[in-house]
């Protein structure tokens, strides 16, 4: 596929999920979770013993395993591609680690003219991992849509600078207020890697990509508009002639749910601080929402997990389009049998 060839094949194409992404009528309310893949399956765990999670993410056979393990289990609407935001880095060079219970580790932080120099474009031949995992995951999946997605520039100058993961962003936010015109061009390389790292999962099968901007929330909207959000929207820009849905999703972004929107995206991720009717009335017309479940309502009951899902589904009345999701990702500990339940109880209630 090219940008020029947005035809997808019919069998993805008319899914409850990229139905609901076009805005138009579902048979019934489309379902899938961030982080479905991962450490609350058993099935995951066993797999993924002894072996480090960026090699994991390059061994397609793996990768295609992972992927299809929540769609076997918990019928959801959509798969998504099991992968890291920080894979792109690893493929162009840059020394980094996921390290367990810290996150990505990055060896020797971006803080100079110099540090950006080391970051080089991204071609295909640089993920082919994900290429061929992406073939054998499409030949699988059948009718059920593979989702691509990649880290917001934002989130992965976060971590270049800050070197890990920080909760204050101190020498990113420093960088960004203190040398405007390096952090600016530091954004606009990360756009372009970006963008091409969601092109090869495009052109390999992919019927949507998710852009990820996890830490964006941490940004005031000002900031947000002038410092962020042009690279955002150079990354939706660059894969709006695949014609395939784009989603965009932060956390702790509700003051930022119409810049987002503004970005480009046709989808935007609401987590579970904004009711979906109201971020309805700040994203304005013409967006399909997704959310927005908070994930530790899991950890209840049976009925209290139904009561909450419902007052979700109550506040996405009326919308253009809702796929119904978590307010963030999955997390470790959930019973993977209440994911199941979840996903029949949100298909039942919403059968038309």
């Amino acid at each position: 596929m090219t940008a020029k060839d947005t035809t997808q094949p019919t069998a993805t194409y008319d899914s409850a999920f990229l139905k609901a992404c076009r805005r138009e009528p579902v048979p019934h309310t489309p379902v899938w979770f961030m982080r479905q893949a991962g450490r609350s399956l058993p099935e995951y765990r066993k797999v993924r013993e002894g072996i480090p999670m960026l090699e994991s993410c390059m061994r397609p056979e793996l990768v295609t395993e992972i992927t299809l393990q929540p769609v076997r289990r918990h019928d959801v609407d959509a798969a998504i591609y099991f992968s890291d935001i920080v894979v792109p880095l690893k493929a162009i060079g840059v020394d980094l680690d996921i390290k367990p219970g810290v996150g990505p580790v990055v060896a020797e932080p971006v803080r100079t003219r110099a540090d950006l120099a080391r970051l080089r474009d991204l071609s295909p031949e640089d993920v082919s991992y994900v290429t061929e995992a992406i073939g054998l995951l499409t030949r699988e999946l059948g009718a059920t849509p593979l989702i691509g997605f990649a880290g917001a520039p934002f989130t992965l100058a976060s971590y270049l600078v800050e070197g890990g993961p920080s909760r204050t962003y101190e020498n990113a936010k420093a960088m960004m207020y203190g040398d405007p015109e390096l952090w600016a061009d530091l954004l606009d390389r990360l756009a372009d890697i970006t963008a091409a790292f969601l092109k090869v999962q495009i052109e390999a099968g992919a019927s949507a990509v998710q852009l990820f901007d996890s830490w964006a929330g941490a940004l005031a909207p000002a900031d947000y508009r002038h410092s962020v959000m042009p690279a955002s929207a150079k990354v939706f820009e660059a894969v709006a002639g695949y014609g395939v849905p784009r989603i965009h999703f932060g956390v702790g972004t509700g003051e930022l749910l119409k810049l987002m929107g503004e970005a480009g995206a046709d989808v935007v991720g609401v987590d579970w601080r904004v009711p979906l009717d109201e971020a309805r009335r700040r994203v304005g017309p013409g967006k399909a929402l997704q959310g927005n479940l908070d994930p530790t309502v899991l950890f209840t009951d049976k009925d209290t997990v139904e009561t909450k899902a419902r007052e979700v589904l109550d506040a996405a009345a009326g919308l253009e389009g809702h796929v119904f999701n978590l307010g963030h990702g999955v997390m470790p500990n959930t019973d993977p049998d209440a994911l199941t339940r979840l996903v029949e109880y949100v298909h039942t209630a919403t059968a038309r």
